[in-house]
């Protein structure tokens, strides 16, 4: 039986971008391990479980709430993708990708808001 949380293009689009944090961060430096890469990859899967969570929320309200939550963490992972780029941590090319990555999300994010705002 499918949660309510697996049928929000948000969540699917978090998890991806969470999936795709944690492989782009195996090759950043062993010495970031408990820097940039932990902290990365806890805002990352910081969205998609907010999502989650909030949906199971019975109130409209508490939704909203971790939709908010959810995206703060995705602002943190934009700054820390930025950080990281400007580091050269990630090439430029792969951080365009991930940038479109993190404006979709945004947008779904948006226009989930929108949604609990009309309902």
């Amino acid at each position: 039986m499918a949660k309510m949380y697996e049928n929000l293009d948000a969540w699917k689009e978090a998890t991806n971008l969470a999936v795709r944090i944690y492989e782009i961060t195996k090759s950043y430096p062993k010495e970031e391990i408990f820097g940039i890469t932990s902290q990365l990859r806890r805002a990352a899967i910081s969205i998609s479980s907010n999502l989650a969570e909030g949906a199971a929320r019975k109130s409209k309200k508490d939704f909203k709430q971790f939709v908010h939550i959810a995206s703060g963490s995705l602002n943190e992972v934009d700054s820390l993708l930025y950080i990281s780029s400007r580091l050269s941590l990630i090439k430029t090319d792969l951080y365009k990708e991930l940038k479109e990555h993190v404006d979709r999300e945004g947008r779904l994010i948006g226009g989930l808001l929108k949604y609990l705002d009309e309902k």
